[in-house]
């Protein structure tokens, strides 16, 4: 109890300039603090204003998906989990202010179950073997996802080996998330959903808003969300993402690895074809 204040700070006892001093300092610091922008709640408002604003996806007339086009990755849920988007996971600490405000790599990805084209949820399909944009993107072509331009600053997706240094934080699986290196291990494709028929879709072109696996090239393993591993972020309880590819008994690939590229409706300017 000796160490228990049992006065007012107006009651001059003890150390009393010592706590108003101290006082005075943490208010001058606070206010500081607050006119830099630099309190946290400060720090997420900031972050979520520019990182969930709305973001337009690109509307296709000819249902196929182009190099270039802006899409929204969106997994079709299954019994453990809900639908969900691929997100930019960025924390306050994955923000960087020079040479203008933005999200620095690395940054962290997960799957959000709102489904809303945001810059967050927002992905622009890349080439990486000389297609022009407006290409055709076709089954089995290698090709490269990044995030917008701007404060999303156009990272890669990437993920490699599987290693005792570098997996997912919660499954241990194989990791994935974002970099600012356009490297090999940004090298994705697109394939069948149905086994039976990936051989004579190679070569065709990918329809926009369908069922499709993601596989990264140089892993071969398809793009995964864990309904079972949760993630506590600042926009809320997420899924995982891993690159993991999920078997059934019939060797075909589960739901968890099914994803749909989505677009914009030609029809509506703010609808998103598949989503109300």
């Amino acid at each position: 109890m000796a160490h228990v204040r049992t006065y007012r700070s107006k009651v001059r006892v003890g150390n009393w300039n010592e706590d108003e001093q101290l006082e005075q300092e943490a208010l001058k610091d606070f206010l500081e603090k607050r006119q830099r922008g630099e309190l946290t709640i400060q720090k997420v408002d900031f972050l979520k204003q520019n990182i969930l604003r709305q973001v337009s996806l690109s509307v296709v007339q000819d249902g196929r998906l182009h190099i270039g086009d802006v899409v929204m990755l969106v997994n079709v849920g299954g019994e453990d989990r809900e639908c969900s988007a691929l997100c930019i996971n960025a924390h306050l600490d994955s923000v960087s202010k020079l040479p203008g405000p933005g999200i620095a790599a690395p940054c962290g990805i997960s799957a959000g179950r709102s489904v809303l084209p945001c810059t967050r949820t927002a992905f622009v399909i890349t080439s990486v073997d000389g297609s022009p944009e407006g290409w055709t993107l076709l089954y089995e072509q290698s090709f490269a996802l990044k995030t917008t331009s701007g404060f999303a600053g156009g990272l890669y997706l990437i993920s490699d080996m599987q290693s005792f240094h570098k997996c997912a934080k919660m499954s241990r699986l194989q990791e994935v998330n974002l970099d600012d290196n356009g490297s090999f291990l940004s090298w994705w494709k697109i394939v069948h959903f149905d086994p039976q028929e990936r051989l004579e879709y190679e070569g065709h072109p990918v329809p926009a808003n369908a069922k499709v696996l993601i596989i990264h090239h140089k892993t071969n393993q398809a793009l995964a969300v864990l309904g079972n591993q949760v993630l506590r972020t600042i926009y809320g309880n997420e899924y995982e993402v891993t690159a993991h590819t999920f078997l059934d008994s019939h060797k075909a690939e589960q739901d968890n690895n099914h994803w749909m590229l989505c677009t914009s409706d030609p029809a509506e300017e703010a609808g998103l074809v598949g989503h109300p």
